[in-house]
């Protein structure tokens, strides 16, 4: 069991990051619009990229604050992205199945 403690360790991070207001909406938009489980991947990928896009332009609508781009060459920005596809993959996964029980599709 001790050897899988980082891995959900790495999953309860994404987690915690999706589950706020931005990443709760975005997960419910992509549960909703989930055709089937076998596109779960595609929507997992699709929301983080959505994510990322609301990161970086949430400033410049709020604020009138310079666009400034990620620095996709540094590690921990591809830590974010990796905690991000695992927090997604959990809470669509979650909100899909939900959705299948409830609405009996």
């Amino acid at each position: 069991m001790d050897a899988l403690q980082p891995v959900l360790d790495f999953f309860r991070q994404g987690f915690s990051t999706v589950n706020g207001v931005q990443g709760l909406i975005i997960a419910l938009v992509a549960a909703f619009l989930l055709p089937s489980w076998g596109r779960l991947i595609v929507f997992v990928f699709g929301a983080t990229l959505v994510h990322l896009v609301v990161d970086a332009l949430l400033p410049v609508l709020a604020n009138n604050a310079a666009l400034r781009l990620p620095d996709v060459l540094s590690m921990p920005f591809w830590r974010y992205v990796a905690a991000l596809l695992a927090g997604y993959l959990i809470v669509i996964s979650l909100l899909a199945l939900l959705k299948r029980l409830l609405l009996k599709r």
